[in-house]
């Protein structure tokens, strides 16, 4: 009998090709996300299901889909999934790590760019017709060569981001529970300090860390304190790391200068002081929206759930302990 899966939204064709060779495919029509109505009936016969970070995945829709024997998220993250709640089932859970490293660093990059050199508030002000002719003190930002990069979580990407400093001649400090081996620190080269020291020392703090009880809030009032007010905050990880109030408080307090968003807190509600504020770049979580990249993730989570139902250990298991139950 052939399985059945449901793909919650539309992804790159090459994904989709994979699941239609091995699968029965129900794909969700309509190009927004599924209510929690629409994804608990949705899953009900089904055997695999491939999703999204928007997509709750918890015991109220495993009790649902009676049938559901694997889970392939379609993103680096699975904060959306709940983990105990899927290997209590023995459902494999996975992701899609590595593929969107780059795309992601890159993005980093023009968020610090854009926020230090006002690219987005330039723009607006070249479009509105205010440019009237060059002076010497219009749109004036601030230098990215020779700075300190504060870097919040040293895995894939934020190793990536240390490389690409390299050409700005920065000096890059790091923060994380686990020290890079010393070849790596040298490479880069970065310097591990704690927590407080990078975010006094930091001109530019860029966060690349997961979400858990760990990491939510973990930039907040006490911390945006510390920073330089000429500093500027990236997040390009998950939104709830940062206390998005607290953050408002300090652009307007003048605690920071400036930040790049790509996630927010409530996705996809915004603050809407932020949306007011010129120091401010934001952006709709794009972080490995490129062609290739997508296209590479949605190859992967297509893989890992075909394998998950055949009874093989997906590449890209998250939850591994489910295999070592059977």
């Amino acid at each position: 009998m052939v399985d059945k899966v449901l793909v919650t939204r539309r992804i790159p064709e090459p994904g989709l090709e994979i699941l239609r060779a091995h699968c029965e495919v129900e794909l969700f029509p309509h190009d927004r996300n599924m209510t929690r109505e629409e994804l608990l009936a949705a899953v009900k016969e089904k055997d695999g299901l491939l999703s999204l970070l928007t997509d709750r995945i918890d015991a109220g829709l495993f009790d649902a889909a009676p049938k559901l024997r694997a889970v392939a998220n379609c993103a680096v993250g699975f904060n959306n999934i709940d983990l105990a709640a899927a290997t209590a089932r023995g459902i494999p859970a996975t992701n899609t790590p590595g593929v969107l490293t780059d795309t992601t660093a890159d993005l980093t990059w023009a968020l610090i760019m854009s926020a230090a050199r006002r690219i987005a508030e330039a723009d607006r002000f070249t479009r509105a017709g205010k440019f009237d002719g060059w002076g010497p003190m219009m749109m004036l930002g601030g230098d990215i060569h020779g700075k300190t990069l504060g870097i919040v979580g040293m895995g894939r990407i934020g190793q990536a981001v240390a490389k690409r400093a390299g050409g700005f001649h920065m000096r890059i400090l790091y923060s994380d529970s686990v020290m890079l081996d010393p070849a790596t620190a040298q490479s880069l080269p970065v310097a591990l300090v704690d927590f407080e020291t990078l975010l006094e020392q930091s001109d530019f703090v860029t966060l690349h860390v997961p979400l858990n009880d760990q990491t939510y809030h973990l930039i907040g009032e006490k911390e945006f304190a510390l920073m330089k007010p000429t500093a500027y905050l990236i997040n390009t990880s998950r939104g709830p790391v940062v206390d998005e109030k607290a953050l408002v408080k300090a652009l307007q307090d003048c605690k920071i200068a400036g930040a790049g968003l790509d996630v927010f807190e409530h996705e996809p509600q915004i603050e809407p002081e932020l949306l007011q504020m010129e120091n401010v770049v934001l952006l709709p979580h794009i972080g490995s929206a490129s062609f290739e990249t997508r296209a590479r993730m949605a190859i992967m989570a297509a893989e890992n759930l075909v394998a998950a139902l055949r009874g093989e250990r997906p590449p890209n298991c998250v939850n591994p302990e489910v295999f070592l139950k059977k």
